[in-house]
């Protein structure tokens, strides 16, 4: 064991999708050990189910703490909750699977609190689950916020070749654009700017999309969104020396962001960039939290429940988390 690797508390999500069948799957390769030390916040049993489902060959071993983990390749380290009944059946909504969902985030937020782990990768949630449970969040990313006290954070996707930032994320897109403001769209491009330059690239270049197709053209497309709520904090970001550019035309911007003009394109609504994100892959993409005392990351795609059970989850995005998660663990330290 390193013990100069960072600590990834890993959490199962929810149990009734392909959580527990991508953790099992990518802690069966050693190349994880060698990036991070991985800890899983879960149910054993169901972890259990999962390496019978997948064929995997590792062994699940109980724990109550972070201090007994033992990080040891083929043997995967699990602070059992125990939460998850035996007969729990895979694919369909549960309110316990969405209640122990939570509860694996709370234990982890604590664990990165008292400095036992040192970046959190959640695998995925069902959010219809997590409200039956009894948590009415839009998603890990606000229930995070909630869990660290921490007023706003942002989400930001990470794929190879392109970054996408988001101003707002889990609300209808009229009242996203209701929400949109300068204040907002300046504050998510200071932590995406922040978050970059703590990955080591020293002076990010930003490309920040307009609302309404071509960026509103002048005033022929909308009513002046652009100018009225993007262009002040542009401005003001321009004048502090960031290289902040925009807004542009979306189509326009990710096309240039994707042969490398941007490090950075920040998204005015969900859609509007999760889009381009997903046409990479579910499996090439990643998400960030930014704005957090503790770093996240997490698998980009969701629950799964037409083939949880199968065994046949595809974990690439579960190793992309886990290791950009380390990566920035690292950087930290």
């Amino acid at each position: 064991m390193n013990n100069t690797l960072p600590v990834i508390g890993i959490t199962m999500g929810d149990a009734s999708g392909v959580g527990p069948e991508v953790v099992i799957k990518s802690l069966a390769h050693d190349a994880v050990y060698q990036q991070c030390r991985p800890l899983v916040i879960g149910d054993a049993r169901r972890l259990e189910r999962a390496n019978e489902l997948v064929g995997g060959k590792a062994q699940v071993r109980r724990i109550a703490d972070a201090t007994e983990a033992r990080y040891e390749p083929g043997v995967i380290d699990c602070i059992d909750l125990g939460l998850i009944p035996d007969d729990l059946p895979f694919g369909e909504l549960s309110a316990v699977a969405g209640d122990a969902a939570y509860q694996y985030i709370a234990r982890a937020v604590e664990l990165a609190q008292a400095h036992q782990i040192d970046a959190i990768c959640t695998a995925p949630l069902n959010k219809e689950a997590l409200h039956a449970g009894g948590h009415k969040f839009p998603g890990h990313t606000e229930m995070l916020a909630h869990l660290t006290g921490v007023d706003e954070v942002s989400m930001m996707l990470v794929a190879p070749q392109l970054r996408v930032i988001h101003v707002t994320t889990h609300i209808g897109i009229i009242d996203a654009i209701r929400k949109i403001e300068p204040g907002l769209v300046q504050r998510t491009i200071e932590r995406g700017n922040a978050t970059l330059v703590k990955a080591g690239i020293e002076k990010p270049r930003i490309g920040v999309c307009g609302i309404n197709p071509h960026a509103g053209e002048n005033g022929l497309f909308g009513y002046g969104e652009e100018e009225e709520k993007i262009i002040p904090a542009v401005k003001v970001l321009q004048e502090r020396g960031l290289d902040v550019t925009g807004p542009l035309p979306a189509d326009t911007l990710f096309y240039r962001a994707g042969r490398g003009d941007f490090d950075l394109v920040v998204a005015m609504y969900h859609d509007q960039g999760h889009g381009p994100v997903k046409v990479l892959g579910l499996e090439a993409g990643v998400n960030v939290t930014v704005g957090l005392d503790v770093i996240r990351t997490s698998v980009d795609h969701g629950t799964a429940f037409d083939i949880a059970g199968k065994g046949i989850a595809d974990e690439g995005s579960m190793l992309e988390a886990l290791r950009q998660g380390a990566e920035l663990a690292t950087r930290r330290h």
